[in-house]
Order: structure tokens, then C-alpha cells, then sequence
């Protein structure tokens, strides 16, 4: 079941794409059911795209299809019927990639909450995916490369604030320098490893990191 705005932009969405041949742009959409910030677009789409009623086509800017419209509409936002171009049973589909969005570089130095690039999505592989929310990350440096992880792949990070020793996550050291490495607990300290014998392992106090995430996954390209 869909909240009213879910409702709500799916369509607009659909009636746009009806009217021009083409989705609405986030500045538009965001207009439409009067939002502050493109952010609570992002959040709408992901949704409806986790309830299997839109798509992203890949390698395309502002491509959205249309795959159902609920049974059910709201009186308040009557559609025409929708043609057989914007609707496919999901029978005749298996699921597609899922769009995450890209919040920049891990790079040392910068806070990952300063790296938002809103609008930018990376298509992700259904089964890569798990429970939860979900951000990707380019790496930059060799840090991690006996794990792995090279310079210039994308990683899939999950969203949360605790990890389990030897998970590789996304680390956030005095609220100024973000890392991707392994964490390890020692007492009361917390261990940041690296899995390149040319880095050093570093050592904090657990008020000076902060877990972001954990790694689920990784995109090369060729």
C-alpha cells in the first residue's frame, strides 16, 4: 500500500510521461507535491521502485518507467487509463537493478556528510542488496587492495552505526576524515586496518570514530 505522496508523484510521474514522453525532472517533482528538498524525492522513487511500481532505465538522465499503477486510485488524482507502453505485468519482467545513490569519493580528509551529490544514482544488482538503506562510494587510494578493493571501483554501503570485528566499513575519524577499512576492537581502543602492508594500522578511542556503514558490495567497471 502507498502513502498518499508515493501515490501522489507516481502519478505525476505517470501523466507527465503520458503527456511528453519523458519523466518529470526532481526540481519539478518537488514542486509538484511542494517539498522543501529534492532529498524527499530520492526517499518517494526509492520506494516506489522497492514496491516494484517504477524503474529506472539505465545509462539514460531523468528515465523513469512506469511498470503498475495501484488498483485503487485516489479520487483526489484521477489518471487516464494507462497505455500498454507505461504498464507491464511484473510476470513478464524479472526484478531489475536497483538505484542507489552515489554520495561521492572516500577519500581521506573529507566527511562523507559534505560528499552528497544529490540526483546521482549508480544501478546496483538486486542480490547485492540487503534490509536497510543503501549508498555507494568510488574508492580512491590502494588501501584496501589485498581485500580486494582497488583504486576507482564502487563500493555498496549499507547504513549503520555498529559493526562486527573484521567487518570492513565506512568509518568517520573526529567528525572531519571518512575511511573505508577494516574495524577491529582491541580493549578499549577501536583499530582501523588496512589491507595493504604498506598502510599502518591506526588506533583511536571509541569516541573519536564513528561507524557509517558496511560494505555489501562492490561494482568494477573494465
Amino acid at each position: 500500500m502507498l502513502t498518499q505522496k508515493q501515490h501522489d508523484l507516481l502519478i505525476f510521474i505517470h501523466k507527465r510521461i503520458e503527456a511528453s514522453g519523458v519523466s518529470p525532472s526532481f526540481d519539478e517533482m518537488k514542486e509538484a507535491l511542494d517539498l522543501r528538498s529534492k532529498s524527499g524525492i530520492h526517499r518517494l522513487i526509492k520506494a516506489l521502485e522497492e514496491r516494484g511500481f517504477i524503474r529506472r532505465i539505465a545509462h539514460r538522465a531523468r528515465a523513469l518507467e512506469v511498470i503498475k499503477l495501484p488498483q485503487d486510485l485516489a479520487p483526489s488524482a484521477p489518471v487516464a487509463a494507462a497505455s500498454e507502453s507505461s504498464v507491464v505485468s511484473l510476470d513478464d519482467h524479472r526484478p531489475g537493478p536497483v538505484a542507489v545513490p552515489m554520495v561521492g569519493r572516500i577519500a581521506a580528509g573529507t566527511p562523507i556528510a559534505a560528499l552528497q551529490q544529490e540526483g546521482e544514482f549508480v544501478d546496483v544488482p538486486l542480490d547485492i542488496m540487503t534490509s536497510g538503506e543503501h549508498y555507494a562510494l568510488e574508492v580512491q587510494g590502494d588501501s584496501m587492495i589485498n581485500a580486494g578493493i582497488l583504486d576507482g571501483d564502487t563500493v555498496v554501503i549499507k547504513r549503520a552505526d555498529t559493526a562486527g570485528q573484521g567487518d570492513i566499513v565506512v568509518a568517520l575519524i573526529d567528525e572531519e576524515e571518512a575511511t573505508l577499512k577494516r574495524l577491529r576492537k582491541r580493549g578499549d581502543t577501536v583499530a582501523l586496518e588496512a589491507a595493504n602492508p604498506d598502510y599502518e594500522t591506526r588506533i583511536f578511542g571509541p569516541d573519536r570514530v564513528k561507524v557509517q556503514g558496511k560494505l555489501v558490495g562492490l561494482l568494477r567497471r573494465y
